[in-house]
């Protein structure tokens, strides 16, 4: 085999490596840099770190009264338990939302991406 042909054999084994790796970390789950924290109906503090990106997210068995998100990805908070429904309330990076008086509160979460 020729210098050139060991190159090209070297390039193409090499770019053949790189989609591999490439392909194997899409699979690996990127998560939100910061914390989402919020306040239960019994006043308990619940601070999450570094949640993953995709996916619903609970906000514990009897939900959320007031969320802040300091992360840097934006989210949704769901009044149901699955993210589904209508009755969704977005909430930016760095800000934090409070629910009005005698609402349900605030179920589940998913993030923006």
């Amino acid at each position: 085999m020729s210098v050139t042909h060991h190159r090209r054999f070297g390039v193409l084994a090499g770019a053949a490596l790189l989609t591999i790796a490439v392909a194997g970390c899409s699979e690996l789950g990127r998560t939100a840099v910061g914390t989402i924290s919020y306040e239960t109906p019994s006043a308990r503090h619940v601070k999450v770190s570094n949640p993953p990106v995709k996916g619903c997210h609970s906000l514990g068995s009897v939900g959320a009264t007031t969320v802040t998100n300091n992360t840097l990805v934006d989210i949704i908070l769901h009044p149901s338990r699955d993210c589904s429904g209508d009755d969704t309330t977005y909430l930016p990076t760095e800000t934090s939302d409070t629910i009005a008086p005698h609402a349900q509160p605030w179920r589940s979460y998913s993030l923006v991406h």
